[in-house]
């Protein structure tokens, strides 16, 4: 017990800054530092002269400069003699290793070393003096960036004492403040380098506790050979397992009266400290916990385990007789005390035979309060009660390495002596009992038995390696200790190791409605138990390819109003359930389904034929055929121009769709193709065709056809076709490229709409590989496309708003429900097109990754108004200098002269006012005949024309002499001037390299200056490398080439006539403005499409940026300017939901598996890469949850909701490399705002509502849709008017029929201009009523003529009384009569007719029976067996 208290005594470390203390945990970075010498005249004469028997030695301690701080330990080394300063050189020699870690990596983190003299006075008596100190910086200027030097350095040493680094005035950097005087010709010589074996030793050492290597750590085995350092490469001891059972606490004058006199203690203190006015009554103990640690006596070995311990009497009657006797037993030792009981047994498999090594015990109690100061609002509202934790007693047992297994008994601690978990202790009674025995024991005693284990742990056999793969790879539990086995899970099944917080911790959160509803706990593997995991995988659908994506709840208004915590709460993982969902953009073409005769009737509608360019039929290929796709064949194709046709043929309902709901008669079609602009086409009639079948649900059913301006359409002429054409005219320069790998990979995503209610009836997808023609004329190809609807389903309703126990947010059941099959037919046709008139000889710019500023470093003449004139031809087409200078021209315009005044002017305007007049006055002579005057006159207009040009040349002079200097600037600027082409896409980097050559014969530091927050500098080396191998460039790669200063611009050092390549990159998270539509394009034709050229305002904007490299007296060096093209980017997945206006939408979209991600790196079998993600939008909350190896990734998407009926577009980017060069999927995300309406409601019962309608400036008429029509229905239901400025209500009937929650669209259409007026989101909560019968009947699944059946019901009402029959599976039973009447008392029957199902199984058909007022009176449960 000695050695152990010694130990915890000498290393008392003083913890961090509480500020820095609070920012996120990292990992922990080992370090070895190398003290080596001293080297200077460090003391002084006086010094020598005062104090005999002088020697030295060096301190260290860390030191946190933000906050002025000391914390840790500080450190000694041995103390060395100082003769060695008066021989040459003038050097005291240490030689010392010291080790330490910490997480704490940030510059302002530095070490503090002390000279330290101490020498005897002349009267004997022992002087300890500073002699100077030096600032050691562990870490560089930027963070997280350890100081990697191996080599030797000298650490600079100042006058007087490390504690003048607390005063104010010392300000970071200190090096540079003025009141730091450097010592001459004095320094430390030093290393020190990151020392990674020493992390599988950091159980065994504090963290930012400085040690010596030649100090002995226990635990560890003494080093290898007489270097005597064995932190260079430690060496573990071999652990044993320790068992503990029986485990007793008995706490005095009784487990009672202890607790009450803890709970008024308590109590006198909140009411002292004003927390509240708390009785006894509000202030329970909740739970005693027991934790139980191995201390080394630096510090735990681990995390201390938690268990709980309970009244011995509270469990006699629940165990076996054994445990029974043996509380019989342990209460007669305890003369007859109540005590706390272990239910189960501890194993500690750490435990060291070392002398310091012991096992610490630490008795908590968990005590349950009302967050509020009234008492009375306690446990019988819902007002949250709140968890305060208190240590009331300690203990520490030193076991002997030779004790035989036996029973030990230990008195208990408390009070302020120092405890190894360093927090406030319960108070210890008075001292005043004489006898030693009895103060032993009057703070309460702790019991049990124990036992060794003869074999080591397997983690541990292997020795350190093990032990740090261990530490990297075993998951943690949610309070980070590691996953117990199997066999130590059964051996507490009783009392199980818990997590640092326990369930009465978390009593503010309510408890899970799946939890308060069923006392049996969920089904799980028999596996499950055994590692966190294990839940996670159970809930997780596997569904490879796909997007599970989770819906937040039915935002209510929470129950429970949560308060501030005094403390920060530990963070637990939580285990988010996720629903599978179907998107549309990963909808593939599905193969031909349609019969031949379908085909023959497809073929025979009278669709447009599709040819080429020669008039020729296009040739047609099978979309299940693979598709070889060679860039270079795309590219040297000598037909230049494409144009892609797309042809809408038919759009039919599909087979498993509810035959009661209402087909549309009209649909029209949203999309967006490269970078055309969003199309929206016309509104398409759906006209049935002969011959389909008797339901007309066959394959093939309706057709489109074109609706004219005055609503006829033509069925002659079905089908609706779109043009684009891709042509030199229409693409960039070196944009071809770009193009064809957008078709390879792109997929079409095409939103089918209701035409008359604009209510989105579903989306599918079609990839564009097989519109490559590669060397082909022309190439077409015919898709069968699923028509994919997303609906939400609440299941489950949480207490509190979307996050219930633990953090987890309750899901909403996803339904995909395949709405019906859209017939689409893509065509490319090549054209040969004409060369370019202008500009035809240019080619496309470069791909090189490097550029170069070689061939802009002269200039060859040219005139100075003329932008560009070096670069144009030699013989060119002479132009007047008002044509070629716009402000020139301006100027000539004006009469006033330049550098003339207002009087100047005004003299002017005269002079020109009597010339006109004389002009005037000759003008009349010679129509009166006058000849003699001609001459005269032509003299006065030769005059007039002279003195015009004599003022328009003083005004091209003092034009020209002003701008001389600004055009011959920026004309040599021109000549230092490299043009650049970027091509980007959004999200992924374009890295590129500048030539920087220096053109001097003086070196420069040249500063680097970018417009552009898109266009970055590469300043790590890491990236830097990243991209080379990336893009595989061989250039020279150079580490530490930049120094940076702060905010400042980053600089450069080049040598004279040097050439450096700057790594650049560029890359941009935003788009321009979307221009989504809901409402058809009704004038817009296949005409005018053709006609218009709509592209032009569709050309994504251009992009510039430029960099300047500026010399360090303010010359520019070299100017980069970059022209950055924005070319389409891939969509993976588009996903449209609907919110409420001015909420939060929170969603959590999980990702694919790894495997079938294109472009996804190759890793580990189980574990995927780091994921990170960005958003277009800086607005919309986005990030990726770090989870376990072998976890799915999901990310997570929190965005506010604008004013109904905004729709907010966005793109979220998901990269899994740490420097974010190329996306692995891009999503679009559409949130359409509408406004709430809640509904609580009862299955099959009638609930009416009203909405207020608004009437705009002029007469609409309006009609209100639904998307659930058979659930809700609107009052009116057909046409009407709605005034200008009005207000009219809309009468709502609402009837689900079946119980749960999901959501309801209400669209209120203008049918003449088909506009969207208004628009809500309708959320129905509904419950099941209750069920007063139940039936069961069996029927042949085969069967095609159905079963008649018949039931009774009697009215229990005295009087007659109307009855009303609805059913929530009208598709499945059908009532002989919808209503009846039946006297008071007397009974009815009621005839129903069940129809056949196609496959064998069962289903349950509710039957309704409401009054006259449509509420429920009753409800029939009839069970079907198809067999």
């Amino acid at each position: 017990m000695d050695d152990w208290r010694r130990a915890f005594a000498q290393n008392a470390l003083v913890p961090p800054h509480p500020q820095r203390a609070r920012q996120l945990g990292k990992e922990s970075t080992a370090f070895q530092c190398i003290l080596k010498w001293l080297e200077g005249p460090l003391i002084k004469q006086g010094i020598l002269d005062l104090l005999s028997e002088l020697e030295c030695h060096l301190r260290v301690s860390l030191f946190d400069v933000t906050y002025k701080h000391f914390f840790g330990r500080t450190w000694k080394t041995t103390v060395k003699a100082t003769n060695q300063l008066s021989k040459q050189p003038a050097r005291i020699i240490f030689n010392e290793p010291l080790y330490f870690h910490t997480t704490l990596s940030h510059p302002s983190i530095v070490a503090v070393v002390e000279v330290v003299a101490e020498g005897r006075k002349r009267d004997g008596a022992l002087q300890v003096l500073s002699c100077g100190f030096g600032i050691l910086r562990i870490f560089g200027n930027k963070p997280e960036s350890p100081t990697s030097a191996a080599q030797d350095k000298r650490l600079r040493l100042y006058h007087g004492t490390p504690r003048a680094l607390l005063h104010p005035l010392l300000q970071d950097p200190i090096e540079q403040n003025k009141y730091m005087t450097l010592m001459e010709n004095c320094s430390l010589q030093y290393t020190l380098k990151p020392h990674p074996p020493l992390e599988p030793a950091f159980h065994l050492l504090p963290e930012n506790l400085l040690v010596s290597g030649f100090q002995q750590i226990p635990g560890l085995l003494p080093p290898h050979g007489d270097t005597g350092d064995a932190l260079r490469k430690p060496r573990f001891q071999k652990p044993t397992t320790w068992h503990l059972d029986d485990l007793f606490f008995t706490l005095y004058p009784s487990l009672e009266k202890f607790e009450e006199e803890l709970v008024q203690l308590l109590i006198s203190d909140h009411f002292r400290e004003g927390v509240g006015l708390l009785d006894s009554g509000t202030l329970e103990v909740l739970e005693r916990r027991l934790h139980v640690c191995v201390h080394n006596g630096l510090g735990f070995v681990h995390r201390p385990q938690v268990v709980v311990l309970v009244p011995e009497m509270d469990v006699a009657l629940t165990r076996s007789a054994s445990f029974s006797r043996r509380i019989s037993a342990s209460s007669k030792n305890s003369s007859g005390n109540q005590a706390l009981v272990l239910r189960s047994h501890l194993r500690l498999p750490e435990m060291v035979s070392h002398p310091a090594f012991a096992i610490v015990f630490q008795l908590e109690y968990v005590f349950n309060r009302p967050s509020g100061a009234d008492a009375s609002a306690s446990s019988s509202t819902s007002t949250p009660s709140l968890a305060c934790m208190h240590m009331v007693r300690w203990a520490v047992w030193n076991p002997d390495l030779e004790a035989a297994p036996g029973k030990v008994t230990l008195p208990l601690q408390g009070g302020v002596q120092q405890n190894p978990s360093r927090c406030l202790v319960y108070k210890v009674p008075s001292a005043s009992m004489s006898s030693e025995e009895v103060k032993q024991v009057e703070s309460g005693t702790i019991q049990f038995q124990f036992s060794v284990s003869s074999g080591a742990p397997t983690e541990h056999a292997s020795g350190p390696r093990a032990g740090r793969r261990a530490s990297r790879k075993t998951p943690a539990s949610p309070s980070g200790t590691p996953a117990p086995s199997a066999r130590d899970l059964a051996a507490v099944q009783d009392s199980p190791v818990g997590p640092g917080l326990s369930l009465s911790q978390l009593a503010a959160s309510p408890p899970s409605p799946a939890l308060r509803s069923s006392s049996k706990p969920p089904p799980q593997p028999p596996d499950s138990s055994q590692s966190p995991e294990g839940p996670q995988l159970q809930a997780e659908s596997v569904l490879e390819g796909r997007v599970s994506h989770l819906e937040a709840d039915l935002s209510q208004p929470p129950l429970v109003q949560g308060t501030p915590a005094v403390e920060h709460l530990q963070e637990l993982p939580f285990t988010p359930l996720h629903a599978p969902i179907v998107v549309g953009a990963q909808t593939r073409s599905s193969r031909s389904q349609l019969s031949r005769a379908a085909m023959v009737l497809l073929q025979s509608s009278g669709f447009p034929e599709i040819l080429d360019a020669s008039q020729q039929p296009v040739e047609a290929v099978n979309p299940a055929d693979p598709v070889r796709f060679n860039p270079q064949k795309e590219e040297s194709d000598c037909l230049r121009g494409n144009e892609i046709v797309l042809q809408f043929l038919a759009f039919s309902r599909a087979a498993q769709d509810c035959p009661g709901a209402p087909w549309p008669q009209t649909v029209y079609f949203t999309f967006q193709f490269y970078r055309f602009p969003p199309e929206t086409t016309p509104r398409l009639q759906l006209v049935k065709l002969d011959g389909t079948g008797k339901g007309g649900s066959g394959p093939l059913s309706h057709i489109l056809v074109h609706i004219s301006k005055d609503g006829s359409f033509d069925a002659g002429s079905p089908g609706f076709q779109l043009r684009y054409m891709v042509d030199p005219g229409f693409l960039k320069p070196g944009e071809q490229h770009w193009f064809a790998h957008y078709l390879a990979a792109q997929t079409l995503q095409v939103d089918v709409w209701d035409g008359d209610s604009l209510l989105l009836i579903g989306s599918a997808g079609v990839q564009m590989k097989h519109l490559l023609r590669q060397g082909r004329p022309a190439v077409q190809v015919a898709h069968e496309l699923e028509v994919v609807a997303t609906e939400y389903e609440q299941e489950m309703m949480a207490m509190s708003g979307d996050v219930a126990g633990f953090g987890s947010v309750k899901p909403i059941g996803v339904h995909t429900v395949v709405k019906g099959r859209l017939h689409l037919t893509l065509a490319n046709v090549g054209h040969a097109c004409e060369p370019r008139a202008r500009g035809s000889n240019l080619l496309p710019p470069s791909r090189s990754r490097v550029i170069s500023n070689d061939g802009a470093s002269f200039f060859s003449g040219g005139s100075l108004l003329v932008p560009g004139g070096s670069r144009r031809k030699r013989v060119v087409q002479a132009q007047r200098l008002a044509d070629v200078d716009s402000e020139l021209a301006a100027m000539l315009l004006t009469h006033t002269p330049a550098g003339q005044g207002p009087r100047a002017a005004g003299q002017e305007a005269d002079a020109v006012h009597r010339r006109k007049l004389e002009r005037m006055r000759l003008v009349r002579l010679q129509e009166a005949g006058g000849d003699s005057d001609s001459r005269r006159i032509s003299v006065l207009a030769q005059h007039s024309v002279r003195a015009q040009h004599s003022r328009d040349l003083q005004v091209i002079d003092a034009y020209r002499e002003r701008t001389k200097a600004e055009s011959i600037s920026g004309v040599l600027s021109q000549a230092l001037t490299t043009h650049h082409t970027l091509y980007a896409t959004l999200g992924t980097a374009e890295f590129f390299e500048f030539a920087l050559k220096n053109p001097h014969n003086t070196q420069h530091t040249v500063a680097i200056e970018i417009d552009s927050p898109e266009l970055s500098i590469i300043l790590d080396s890491q990236e830097w490398r990243y991209f080379k191998e990336a893009t595989g460039l061989h250039t020279p790669l150079e580490e530490d080439m930049f120094h940076l200063r702060g905010g400042l611009a980053p600089q450069l050092y080049l040598r004279p006539r040097e050439t450096a390549h700057i790594p650049l990159k560029f890359q941009s998270f935003s788009v321009g403005p979307l221009a989504p539509t809901q409402a058809p394009a009704e004038m817009i034709s296949e005409k005018d499409t053709e006609s218009g050229p709509l592209w032009k305002c569709s050309a994504m904007p251009t992009k510039h940026a430029k960099v300047l490299f500026r010399a360090e007296t303010g010359q520019l060096i070299a100017v980069l300017c970059l022209t950055v093209e924005p070319q389409p980017h891939v969509v993976d997945q588009v996903f449209r939901f609907y919110h409420p206006e001015l909420t939060f939408l929170k969603k959590a979209i999980r990702l694919p598996p790894w495997h079938t991600l294109p472009g996804a790196p190759v890793g580990i079998p189980g574990e995927g890469p780091p994921v990170h993600v960005r958003c277009s939008d800086p607005n919309v909350i986005c990030e990726a949850q770090n989870v376990g190896p072998g976890e799915p990734r999901d990310i997570f998407l929190k965005v506010a909701s604008g004013p109904s009926p905004e729709i907010k577009d966005f793109f979220v980017i998901i990269y899994a490399d740490r420097w974010l060069a190329v996306p692995v999927q891009t999503w679009q995300v559409c949130l359409h705002s509408l406004q709430r309406v809640d509904v609580s409601c009862v299955a099959g019962q009638l609930t009416r509502l009203s909405l207020v309608l608004r009437g705009t400036q002029t007469v609409r008429k309006v009609r209100a849709f639904t998307s659930h029509p058979q659930e809700l229905k609107t009052d009116p239901a057909g046409v009407f008017v709605l005034p200008p400025h009005g207000v009219q209500d809309l009468h709502v009937g609402v009837r689900p029929r079946r119980a749960g929650s999901r959501f309801v669209h209400l669209n209120l259409v203008d049918v003449d201009y088909h506009q969207l007026v208004a628009s809500w989101l309708v959320c129905l909560s509904c419950r099941q009523p209750l069920i007063s019968k139940a039936f069961e009947i069996t029927m042949a699944a085969g069967d095609t003529k159905g079963f008649n059946k018949r039931i009774t019901y009697t009215n229990p009402y005295p009087s007659r009384r109307t009855y009303r029959l609805h059913s929530d599976r009208p598709d499945l039973l059908h009532f002989k009569e919808d209503s009846f009447q039946v006297a008071g008392g007397e009974t009815y029957t009621i005839g129903l007719r069940f129809l056949p199902s196609g496959s064998p199984g069962q289903e349950e058909v509710l039957i309704y029976i409401n009054d006259h007022e449509d509420k429920n009176e009753e409800t029939f449960c009839v069970k079907v067996l198809y067999q």
